[in-house]
């Protein structure tokens, strides 16, 4: 095999055929356990055939069936480049790095859209093949193939086909569909047809064709909402030194004698960041066998007589004009690259031609190919080629000028793409690239495309602005604070209530410099907030298909909120996640305000779950879809709702798949929502000279209880000591065990609470026993889980539920009959039951409701039924598993 053309020492495989596509394999010498990437085996014996290219280790009989394409083809088999979405770098055991398949040890980065992993110094040859999440204003197509994403599989992954085991913990193999999550081997996947129909949860899934975003100008952690918090100024960084520092790991420096260590630029880019490759190549190399060896430290399977090397000198780094210095650099002809003074830096070029070969895609004209190719020579300009491209295509009868060449870059931060000027010379242009860097030619494509007049339309969303002014007023403080254009800006919808708008811009570096400015911007000594949204069309979205608005509060419970927005965006749209802490629940209400039924899934504790169905009240005049069901993820400390709804006490890492597949099955039911009315008499304590306006009348909204007295003390304590030291708060069990110590501390002290407020329900005057604290519960839980009410059956009240129309008023005689209900002896004492009730505060006194609690001056409090009652969604009882 080691003479064959395909498997030979530098013999490059072709792709197509059955030959490997793109690889070019070798055979070498195992020096350590190894495993086959195609079929998973181990490789007995002491020969195994590695791709130089991109290290695909293979076993002699499976290298006739190798199908998946080597890293330094990939990109040319992208239909639609999409650039990734790449977080902070992070530490990911056991996972393998997509473009040199070797595993991630050091801090990697992964796409916090679709499952690809890299290293740092492989960040910029990863191919710009994420999953297409929206329509970016010029492509419309309805039909969705499956998005194949190689590796990262748990060893249990089982093929769909031949039902055996595809996932493999020691090297990176077998494929999944991003979108129906749909698991097969390399050998069996390319049988599966190429429709994805988003599998199990396509009733839940945002259509990505009913989605539109203008996003040329932004990052794409800004177009998914991605949170920048913990973003430090790494990609700054990696630019300039991600690929030195990464690529040493791959050839430690050779203390053997034979061996030499090179570096090589790939262009005049390279040289400016000073970002380098290292190969290592024995002494005697001749020139061409270095020219390989940098081409393929770059990913590039062109023909290395194509390309040559030029010495870089030190002075050529601080020159600006690096070509001049180079032009007049070695004569490529000489036998060895090595002299007696060997140059340690070499930059790699490309020979000039005469004429050459391009390929020029049909970008979105309802064209049967996937692209043409053409010969241009140093006569061709942009007009030629379209002139000569238009017939290949079937398109002769057309005007010129209706067409454009485009030259996109398919980089895998951004896909930049630039409009070529008609007279521009071709051949000029691609030497131009290959210059500042032949990697980046690698990666340029050129497309023909049609004139059209594209309605620019981007959607931002500005919060924190001053509540209840009108239209004209949020134009004029927009005008003021950052300067809009209203030629190109306009105010598309307000929400007075909540002090936000949504602007609608119609010019690209407009929308950029305003979502910037926002950041750094303050009104009435409150910070603005920008999130760029996208278009939801709901004629588009299928009959039977109601999508899940996933909300998510990573500062919730156990912090697990960080990796629960990273599941939910990859099963499913991103563009259907948001971030609580990154402009609230409105921007993800007014994303679905169209969308004709929807449900909720809210992450996070009871407060959450509150704001969001205070937020669901506020705006349901302005919903389609005005009374969606909620779901709930419990991720904070007590999670009484969660509980009632089955959810259960707290997410504890059950798996995010199944969890969505219990929302689609829940059921759905009723809960009452109440009104709290409170209405301080006099000022608050601490006002000027004594002499101070009372305050306003405040309205809070109430699900779970609201109570007064012992129980909100102790709230208020835990609420301070969190407040002080939040870092330490990350555990549900270290949380209870902070309420336990301050309910310890409280045990001696004595409050006569009877004596200091007076209760009415439902206009009667009702007689409180000797408590400590007051509370009135909605639902069956109290306190982490403790039943308040007690299950005993009673003539003087009815049975509570949660859709009754009733609130239960329950008494507690201090923190040991607390404890008591906690642990399941005792229940409160049974006060009262009704519908309308007024609370008078003689001094003083700590009040909580759903968990918020503060101190509330002497007044009245009346407590009534809210608005409409909500649709809840109940988990289903477990069916039992066959």
């Amino acid at each position: 095999p080691a003479s064959s053309p395909v498997l030979g020492g530098r013999g490059r495989a072709a792709a197509g055929g059955s030959s490997p596509p793109g690889h070019a394999f070798r055979r070498v010498t195992l020096t350590k356990p190894t495993f086959c990437h195609y079929c998973t085996d181990f490789i007995w014996g002491l020969a195994g055939y590695q791709c130089e290219v991109c290290n695909f280790m293979s076993h002699e009989k499976c290298l006739k069936n190798v199908k998946i394409p080597c890293s330094c083809i990939a990109p040319s088999l992208v239909r639609v480049p999409v650039a990734h979405c790449f977080g902070p770098p992070g530490h990911y055991k056991r996972k393998f790095c997509t473009v040199c398949r070797k595993s991630l040890e050091s801090p990697a980065f992964r796409c916090e859209v679709c499952e690809l992993h890299v290293h740092t110094d492989c960040i910029l040859f990863a191919c710009s093949d994420c999953r297409q999440c929206h329509q970016d204003g010029h492509l419309d197509h309805d039909t969705y193939h499956h998005h194949w994403r190689e590796g990262n599989l748990s060893s249990s992954a089982r093929c769909e086909f031949c039902k055996k085991t595809c996932g493999s913990s020691e090297v990176l193999s077998g494929m999944r569909c991003e979108w129906c999550g749909i698991l097969a081997h390399a050998a069996c996947y390319v049988i599966v047809t190429p429709e994805c129909t988003f599998g199990r949860l396509r009733n839940m899934i945002l259509p990505p064709n009913c989605v539109q975003l203008f996003s040329r100008n932004f990052s794409k952690l800004h177009c998914f909402r991605i949170s920048e918090n913990l973003q430090t100024e790494s990609d700054e960084d990696d630019d300039v030194d991600g690929s030195t520092q990464g690529s040493t790991k791959d050839i430690q420096i050779s203390t053997d004698s034979s061996k030499q260590t090179l570096k090589i630029f790939d262009g005049n880019d390279a040289v400016k960041r000073n970002q380098f490759r290292l190969i290592s190549v024995p002494r005697i190399a001749k020139n061409e066998e270095v020219v390989e060896a940098a081409l393929r430290a770059y990913y590039i399977n062109d023909d290395q007589q194509e390309y040559e090397l030029q010495t870089f000198t030190q002075q050529v780094l601080l020159s600006d004009d690096v070509v001049n210095r180079n032009d007049a650099a070695e004569d490529s002809n000489l036998g060895s690259v090595f002299r007696e003074s060997v140059p340690e830096a070499w930059i790699i070029r490309a020979k000039p031609k005469e004429e050459e070969v391009i390929r020029i895609y049909p970008a979105w004209l309802k064209v049967g190919m996937a692209y043409v190719s053409l010969r241009v020579n140093k006569d061709s300009t942009v007009q030629t080629v379209i002139k000569e491209v238009l017939p290949l295509l079937g398109r002769q009868t057309e005007c010129l000028q209706n067409f454009k060449l485009v030259e996109v870059l398919m980089g895998s931060k951004q896909v930049q793409r630039m409009v070529l000027d008609n007279q521009e010379l071709i051949l000029n242009r691609l030497k131009d690239i290959r210059k500042t860097s032949i990697r980046q030619m690698n990666q340029t494509r050129f497309y023909i495309v049609e004139n059209s007049k594209s309605i620019v339309q981007v959607n931002l969303f500005v919060g924190g602005l001053p509540p209840q002014l009108s239209p004209e007023e949020y134009t004029n403080i927009l005008k003021e604070e950052l300067a809009i254009k209203t030629n190109v800006v306009s105010v598309s919808h307000v929400y007075q209530a909540q002090g936000a708008v949504v602007l609608q811009i119609s010019c690209f570096s407009e929308a950029e410099r305003i979502y910037m400015l926002v950041k750094d911007t303050v009104v009435n000594d409150k910070p603005l907030n920008a999130v760029v949204i996208p278009a939801v069309t709901a004629s588009k979205i299928p009959q039977n298909c109601c999508p899940l608005l996933v909300f998510v509060n990573p500062k919730s419970g156990g912090l697990k909120g960080r990796d629960l927005l990273y599941s939910f965006r990859k099963l499913l749209n991103p563009h259907q996640v948001f971030e609580l802490t990154n402009g609230g629940p409105l921007p993800g209400f007014h994303t679905f305000s169209k969308v004709p039924s929807f449900r909720v899934l809210v992450c996070g504790g009871d407060g959450t779950v509150g704001w969001v169905l205070g937020a669901l009240e506020e705006i349901r005049h302005k919903l389609v879809c005005s009374e969606p069901s909620v779901a709930i993820l419990p991720l904070g400390t007590g999670n009484d709702l969660g509980r009632v709804l089955r959810w259960g006490a707290g997410y504890s890492g059950e798996d995010p798949y199944s969890i969505l597949v219990s929302v689609d099955e829940a059921d759905d039911v009723l809960m009452d929502r109440w009104t709290i009315l409170l209405d301080a008499e006099e000022p608050a304590e601490g006002a000027e000279n004594g002499i101070a306006e009372p305050e306003p009348p405040k309205i809070v909204q109430m699900n779970n209880y609201c109570g007064l007295g012992i129980d909100a003390e102790l709230s208020l304590d835990f609420h301070h000591a969190r407040e002080e030291e939040p870092g330490k708060f990350n555990s549900r069990f270290h949380n209870k065990g902070v309420y336990v110590k301050v309910g310890l501390q409280k045990i001696s002290h004595t409050r006569n609470l009877h004596k200091d407020i007076k209760l009415q329900v439902d206009q009667h005057e009702v007689e409180l026993p000797s408590i400590e604290g007051l509370i009135f519960i909605n639902i069956p839980s109290w306190g982490s889980g403790a039943d308040l009410w007690g299950s005993e059956s009673d003539n003087r009240f009815e049975k509570p539920r949660i859709d009754d129309g009733l609130l239960e008023v329950v008494g507690v005689t201090g923190v040991v009959h607390m404890g008591q209900v906690q642990g399941g002896f005792r229940s409160g004492i049974r006060i009262a039951q009704g519908s309308y009730f007024r609370v008078t505060l003689l001094k003083p006194i700590p009040v909580q409701v759903d968990g918020e609690p503060w101190i509330q001056a002497p007044g009245q409090i009346i407590i009534s039924a809210a608005g409409p009652k909500v649709h809840m969604l109940k988990k289903s009882k477990q069916k039992q598993k066959k």
